[in-house]
């Protein structure tokens, strides 16, 4: 059994279902390994996606999501990806291949320090320096990756800890005893390789296969907390809930935590992750004026939030008392310093609160409604302004919402069109809206359609791309296309970086960097052998998008490029 066999095995145990990369001498064990161990193989166009792709499986599945790339450039590529799971609180095991142990630091092909860089990107690092240390290693890495705020860790795998021992001896040169030395100096040598081989190979028939998989651990809630909370609950008239990625770290029991959400009978204001949990309409859930709501109530509950600049670093709440429930014990204090700080799982916590605890607030989520009616009556008259050029973005939105499946997860990436796709779609259900996170990274998009449609491939899948943000990506239709996932696309295509632009030309009176060009983003698509159609009125979008549906239902993926006009919609939103 070779390193990359006990890799297939030790992922199959820990419930691995898929495992994304892209080729490279220095790993191809791992995923040879992987498929023939039953594990689906997702080979992309560029690592960055591969680690977008496992971060979505993480997020939907509870499951670490796997990639494997190869090393040096291989391994840099999935630097922002990293960097941003990190920041997501995704668990993520990334396997990174290296060089052989025996030629570190003595310029091999594509060898780097890469412990140094990796290790400030993710929760955990370690380097494997011989065969039997797969096994452990890898348990604690998946052990590290989910307990406390999960996040990613990085293995890195050297080329002769994955090969046959015998091809691995020959690549050495490693003689046996029966081959005298001729010299004093090659005796010296053929010492210390066949040393070095024998010490790396040790006892790697020994190995030990029988640990059952680390039961992930956080901390937990006090019913005295509990009571603490219900005791200051309870003394409010105007209590207000906000629930982030932060309370969906167990997407299993998402479902769970909705219910108990409606049990609890707090308004709340949903973001991240929690997206989508109270379906596409709840009394309780306000979409709009959450500055202003925060302000009006008189005790806020940041369930998975902190307090950082989506909260203008705590000023929002000012004064106000805040119960803060978080398994980050720098995100339970970040800014402001909580009235209630509870360091447990947030999803966990309401869960339990609800069981004790039911409040009816009918004068206050009236008032908030009504707010939130006014909001959507102003946005439905902008939606029917007229654009200079193309579709106005609001209208197309407006349009698509109706229309989507109950079964939809949107996938958000961009800046301008796609946050205006946040005030004016609708997630149907838990575990329906994927976006970068904390980070704003931008070129999640093809990665996390790739996961999502894997994990839930019954689903309509559709990726809300801004013209900008789809460079990043689009190859990836390749890769939907050879894996048979039909994941559909709508491109904003304004022909400009709008959200850096509104501001940029206001402020420094210039256009520099921000013009693209009005481009047939949905002929890449074509190239690879997907669909896709080029839309520039209402009629014609509204036609694409039962033209997109249809196609995914036949196999095919979609792109529907839709060339939108400028507004002034979001004008003054850009964050720094």
């Amino acid at each position: 059994m070779n390193g990359g066999e006990i890799i297939a095995r030790v992922l199959q145990k820990q419930g691995v279902k898929f495992l994304f990369t892209l080729c490279g001498g220095h790993i191809s064990p791992i995923f040879v390994s992987a498929e023939k161990a039953g594990i689906r193989i997702i080979d992309t166009r560029h690592e960055t996606n591969a680690v977008f792709a496992a971060d979505a499986v993480a997020r939907l599945t509870g499951i670490p999501g796997v990639v494997a790339v190869t090393a040096g450039p291989g391994l840099t590529n999935t630097i922002t990806a990293i960097k941003n799971a990190y920041l997501a609180q995704s668990p993520i095991i990334l396997l990174g291949g290296a060089a052989a142990t025996i030629l570190k630091g003595r310029g091999s092909l594509q060898d780097i320090d890469q412990m140094k860089m990796m290790k400030p990107n993710v929760k955990w690092a370690a380097s494997i320096n011989q065969v039997k240390e797969i096994v452990p290693t890898l348990e604690k890495a998946f052990a590290i990756a989910q307990e406390g705020m999960p996040g990613p860790v990085f293995v890195e795998c050297p080329v002769d800890t994955l090969y046959d021992e015998e091809l691995v001896r020959s690549w050495y040169g490693a003689k046996s005893k029966e081959v005298p030395p001729k010299n004093l100096r090659e005796r010296v040598v053929q010492w210390y390789i066949n040393h070095h081989a024998k010490n790396l190979f040790k006892e790697k028939d020994n190995i030990n296969f029988n640990n059952p998989p680390a039961v992930a651990s956080f901390p937990k809630h006090s019913s005295s907390q509990t009571s603490k909370a219900i005791s200051r609950i309870k003394s409010a008239s105007k209590p207000l809930m906000l629930i982030g990625s932060g309370a969906m770290m167990n997407p299993q029991r998402a479902n769970e935590l909705a219910s108990a959400v409606s049990q609890l009978g707090i308004p709340v204001y949903l973001s991240g992750m929690a997206r989508g949990l109270l379906g596409k309409e709840n009394q309780l859930q306000m979409r709009h004026h959450r500055k202003e709501a925060i302000k009006e109530a008189d005790l806020i509950i940041l369930a998975g939030v902190p307090n950082d600049f989506r909260l203008d670093y705590g000023n929002h709440i000012g004064g106000r008392p805040f119960i803060s429930i978080n398994r980050s014990k720098e995100d339970l204090t970040k800014n402001k310093n909580p009235t209630i700080g509870i360091l447990a799982d947030p999803q966990e916590f309401l869960i339990d609160l609800s069981k004790k605890f039911q409040g009816n607030y009918t004068g206050w989520i009236e008032t908030l409604r009504n707010r939130d009616n006014k909001r959507e009556a102003n946005i439905n008259e902008q939606a029917n302004a007229v654009t200079q050029q193309g579709i106005n973005p609001i209208k197309l939105f407006r349009e698509l919402e109706p229309v989507l499946d109950d079964n939809t997860i949107l996938v958000a990436d961009g800046g301008d069109f796609v946050a205006t796709s946040a005030y004016t779609l609708r997630p149907r259900s838990p575990l329906s809206w994927l976006d970068p996170g904390v980070f704003g990274t931008l070129g999640v998009g093809a990665g996390f359609a790739l996961g999502a449609k894997l994990v839930f491939p019954e689903k309509d899948v559709w990726i809300i791309y801004g013209d900008g943000s789809a460079g990043y990506s689009l190859m990836e239709y390749d890769t939907f296309v050879r894996h048979k996932l039909p994941v559909i696309s709508v491109i904003g295509n304004d022909a400009c970086w709008a959200q850096i632009a509104r501001d940029q030309i206001e402020f420094l009176k210039s256009d520099t960097a921000m013009n693209l060009a009005y481009s047939n983003y949905q002929d890449i698509g074509k190239a690879f052998g997907a669909e896709g159609v080029r839309v520039e009125n209402i009629d014609a979008f509204n036609a694409a998008v039962v033209e997109a549906k249809s196609m995914s239902r036949k196999g095919k993926p979609y792109i529907i490029n839709a060339i939108i006009g400028k507004t002034d919609f979001r004008k003054g939103s850009i964050s720094l």
